[in-house]
């Protein structure tokens, strides 16, 4: 029988951290049964990893003004308290081995009342599973206490954690450039390098060319301005010069606003409006260029498949991670930038052409992320097995 490992992840306005942390979870289900707690909504068209067995929270998420919403439409605090009580029934039916909580106490603070509860009762197991953090590239920042966020952060990964693993190559991104505690971090860090879902799958379509430009957001629920642009800058653009557009919205932007993007585009044969899909890697695989935010596994993917993009991060609130991850990628020469407050039609039709004289310069990041973590945890439960050598000792 395989230990069972407990993994809990919130997703809020994207779908970064839910598909990088099926990925990861459909690792370490070659070695645990996993039980996977997820507190977001359920993107429609997608599907967990066939081996975990999901728990779904009632679902909250978190506007960019840190607000937390009810999906429901119930009163938050009823729906808390009902996500901790199935929290805690959940942790206490799977007694794991193992436990790997996603981003928390980097991120996610307004979701504290039901994650350290069952931190605190893990520490009272006889034997005590592994607890570990599983955190992405690069942390958010622009609190108005940003330093009381890090020093309590820190103080919580030391009391609880018995690794934090960092899902990036350091090469493009180190913990310590974004969580900045006055007290160093006592808990070992481990790169694992980035985590893609598909990095062994082929490159659809290269062969037979690359053709249209592609528009994505992730799962859409903050991409109508992006989207908006974009349809406006192609209806801009003379038929002549412009190349056919897709534009995927995703299974969270708002029905109204999908709606009214399908009938704006109605009057345009070569512009085409979707919804969700199962993956957009095929589509940013095939096209000549790709239009997106800079989220973890759109900027993955676009860097993996040599894709010419350009990228608007976004940036409301605090929100600064992907304005971050798009300056480094421009830095290596991976993607072109277009800064989101200059966003708008006239701007980005202007943008499209100068992409087509762009070509991506190649960089080989570490994408075996998930395999890494499963090497990781195992040879934390069992250090007798392989050395593992914290991130400070490898720099």
């Amino acid at each position: 029988m395989k230990p069972r490992l407990f993994l809990y992840c919130q997703h809020s306005m994207g779908l970064g951290h839910l598909v990088r942390s099926w990925a990861i979870a459909d690792a370490l289900s070659s070695a645990f049964d996993v039980v996977f707690v997820s507190g977001g909504a359920p993107p429609a068209g997608m599907a967990p990893p066939p081996r975990v067995k999901m728990v779904c929270l009632p679902p909250l998420t978190q506007t960019t003004a840190g607000e937390l919403v009810s999906e429901s439409g119930e009163r938050v605090e009823l729906v808390q308290e009902r996500r901790r009580q199935l929290l805690s029934d959940a942790f206490v039916a799977t007694d794991p081995a193992v436990v790997v909580i996603e981003l928390f106490p980097f991120g996610r603070a307004k979701f504290a009342s039901e994650i350290v509860p069952i931190l605190d009762y893990a520490r009272t197991l006889r034997p005590r599973p592994t607890i570990v953090c599983s955190v992405r590239d690069l942390l958010a920042g622009g609190r108005t206490k940003q330093q009381q966020h890090d020093d309590r952060a820190r103080a919580l990964a030391d009391r609880y954690f018995d690794a934090v693993l960092v899902h990036a190559d350091p090469r493009l991104a180190r913990l310590e450039e974004t969580f900045k505690p006055q007290a160093p971090l006592r808990v070992p860090v481990f790169y694992t390098g980035f985590v893609s879902p598909q990095a062994s799958t082929p490159k659809p379509a290269l062969e037979a060319g690359r053709a249209g430009i592609v528009v994505t957001a992730g799962g859409g629920r903050v991409g109508g301005p992006l989207f908006r642009a974009a349809v406006e800058a192609h209806l801009l653009t003379p038929p002549a010069g412009r190349l056919p557009m897709r534009v995927i919205t995703g299974p969270f932007l708002p029905p109204d606003e999908h709606h009214a993007l399908v009938a704006r585009a109605g009057t345009c044969p070569d512009l085409t409006v979707c919804g969700a899909v199962p993956s957009l890697r095929p589509w940013l695989a095939s096209c000549a260029v790709s239009v997106s935010q800079c989220g973890y596994n759109t900027a993955l993917d676009l860097v993996q498949l040599g894709v010419a993009a350009l990228v608007v991060p976004f940036a409301e609130g605090r929100e600064d991670e992907q304005r971050a991850r798009a300056r480094r990628l421009e830095a290596m020469g991976a993607v072109r930038v277009l800064d989101p407050d200059a966003l708008s039609p006239e701007r980005l039709a202007s943008e499209l052409i100068a992409m087509r004289r762009f070509t991506p310069a190649p960089f080989a990041l570490d994408t075996d992320g998930a395999g890494e973590t499963l090497r990781i945890v195992t040879n934390l439960r069992h250090p007798e097995l392989a050395g593992v050598v914290p991130a400070a000792e490898c720099a």
